[in-house]
Parts: structure tokens; sequence; C-alpha cells
């Protein structure tokens, strides 16, 4: 309290009026200021000491960040030679499978050893049947980056048919309405001809009921026990999508995905979505956007003991580099902080646009 009037009584003792509003003996505020002063000289708990410089801010850091974390998406397209930039994602281009070589040799010298790849470009119909060709674009590609690179680099494959309708919809149309159990079949096909093609990991984000069992038990039957599966448990149907869109060139042409795509009201729904992932063979569980939905993470790691993986998705990554560009945010800062929020949330995997530009400036 901070004196601000004072004056004395009949009997000579001086009084403070303080901030409280109310007169009170000096000698009881003098008494107080000591009880706090030593107070202070005991005071056995100071997290401060803690804090004193980055090398022990360092060591007792609870969530860390390593490269090994990390998976980077790629867009495949058809052509020879091709890199072409995506507008509605600042630094992410398109590649045609020459061309991806050389950009993942490149990461793979950066320490960037895992990708998820995507094919944008091939035959669309209603049946979708080019997701399910062995000699579509993911295919090709995974044969010849497995063929030079090996176990040096991962490969994750995503397993989704909407760039291979021609409506747009992750599955087969019918009355207006995507057919969850023909679409099983569909994706298990489509997961089966990744493997195939030497894949190490499929990444099913089409949200079909069932989906992972029919793929682990296409993939069992098939001799390929071995490659993992990691689901897109919690996709939800989002606006964060955005960008990715005219990337994999795959907006329905009618309606909205939320007939399948989880709503983002529900995490309860989202943590019975996963387990039913988990207990039909999924490997891996992911969350899908991942800024929006860091509670949906912490209380999927509080509910499985399988690794947490987290897409930052299209929309994040781009309001991050628009707002760069102009100046708005300090970039390295704030994809940095956004990392580790995934990290602290409980997500082990990050699949990110961000992480080229994190190892090739040294951001970590």
């Amino acid at each position: 309290m901070i004196p601000i009037l004072s004056g004395e009584t009949d009997s000579g003792t001086e009084l403070i009026y303080c901030r409280a509003g109310a007169f009170q003996k000096k000698e009881n505020i003098n008494q107080r200021l000591n009880t706090l002063y030593s107070y202070h000289n005991t005071m056995i708990h100071r997290p401060r000491r803690l804090r004193k410089n980055p090398v022990v801010r360092e060591m007792v850091a609870e969530t860390k960040l390593s490269k090994d974390m990390f998976v980077y998406p790629y867009f495949v397209v058809p052509g020879n030679g091709v890199t072409h930039p995506i507008d509605a994602m600042p630094g992410i281009s398109h590649f045609s499978t020459d061309t991806l070589l050389k950009d993942v040799e490149k990461g793979l010298s950066l320490g960037v050893n895992k990708i998820m790849l995507f094919g944008v470009g091939d035959e669309k119909s209603e049946d979708a049947k080019s997701a399910y060709d062995g000699k579509s674009l993911v295919p090709v590609a995974v044969r010849e980056l497995k063929k030079q690179f090996g176990d040096d680099l991962y490969v994750v494959t995503d397993v989704c048919v909407c760039s291979y309708t021609n409506h747009g919809h992750c599955g087969i149309m019918h009355n207006d309405y995507v057919q969850n159990d023909v679409t099983v079949d569909l994706i298990a096909k489509m997961a089966l001809a990744h493997s195939e093609a030497g894949a190490d990991m499929l990444a099913p984000s089409d949200m079909m009921d069932g989906r992972v069992a029919a793929i682990r038990e296409k993939l069992d039957g098939n001799g390929f026990e071995n490659v993992a599966v990691m689901s897109h448990a919690t996709k939800f149907a989002s606006a964060y999508y955005g960008p990715f869109r005219e990337a994999a060139d795959c907006a329905p042409s009618k309606g909205d995905r939320k007939a399948y795509q989880m709503d983002f009201r529900n995490p309860d729904e989202a943590v019975r979505e996963a387990l039913l992932d988990e207990a039909e063979g999924a490997d891996v569980l992911m969350v899908k956007p991942g800024l929006a939905y860091l509670d949906v993470i912490a209380r999927l790691k509080q509910n499985t003991k399988l690794p947490i993986a987290v897409y930052n998705v299209s929309g994040e990554y781009s309001m991050i580099k628009a707002a760069a560009e102009r100046g708005w945010i300090d970039e390295q800062k704030v994809v940095m902080e956004t990392m580790y929020a995934f990290a602290r949330a409980g997500a082990s995997i990050i699949t990110t646009y961000h992480i080229r530009d994190i190892v090739e400036n040294k951001w970590m």
C-alpha cells in the first residue's frame, strides 16, 4: 500500500491514509513490510532460477523437437521436368517424378527422410479406377524413390480417392451420397497398389467407416503385414483445407464432406473414432487439422498408447506465410512456436509443409 496522505491523532500517533481508503497506524505498515521482506529472504520456490539463461532453459525444457519427428508432403504430377509453384501455398510446388527425385535428394541431405505423397493429375472417373492402377502417379513415384534411396527414405502415401473421382468426393457417389462399403473396397485396393510399389506406410484419409480393418486385411492377405497404417483417425470437416484443394485438384463439385468427415464440435466422438481405428489395426493415429485441435491431440494422448500424429494443414501453413510476407509476424518464431505446440499437446509425428524452411534456415 502506498501512503497518499498522513496526519496525527490527538495522542500523537502518526496515521497514514492508504489506497484502501482507511487510516492505519504507521507502525502496522512497517511491520507488514518487514514481514514481506522476511518472506522474500526465505522464499524456497523460485521458478525463475531455471530460466536464468539459454543453457539451463534447454536443459529443463519439457518439450523437445527433432528432425526425426517430421514428415514432408509432396504433390506428384504427370510429365517431365515439372516444378510448378502452387499459388495458394508459397514455397510449395507440384513435381513430376524426375524433379521429385532431385528435391527429395536435397531434403535427405538436410535430414528430411520421411515424405508423404499425393498424386495429382491421374484420370478422373466415377469409379476412381486410376486410384488403384499400379501405373498411376503415386505407385510409379514410389518405385523410383525406393529404387534410388532404398531404406534411407521412408515413404508414406495418402490413400484417398478425392483426386481420382470426377466429382471430387472421397468415395463412390450414389444419389448424392458417398457410399461407405464400396468405397472401403476401393480404398483397400489403392492401399495394396501402393504397398506393391514399395510404400512403407499408408495414410488413409477418406474417413470411411471400417477402412482400416479392410486395409489391414488386404495387406496381410497379400504378404504386406509389415506395411504400417497411419490413419487419419480424426479428420475434421474443416475450412483450413482450402489451399490443399487447389494443390490436389480435389474440391467437391457439389456439396461438402460433412457426411463423412468429422464435426469439429465433437471431441468425444473424435476419441471414439480414433479408438475404433486402433481396434481395427492402425499403427499411428493422426489428428487433422492441427492448430484448432490441440485439445483433441491431448485427449487422444491420454486415451491411447499408440503414437499420435498431427497434420499441419495447408490453410495453417498459408496463413503464416501470408502474414510473414506482409511483415505482420516473425515467421521463424511463429512456425517454431506452432511446432512446439503440437509436440506439447502430445504429437510425436508432425506432417508439415514448414519442415524444409526449418532445416534450410536452421531454425531448429
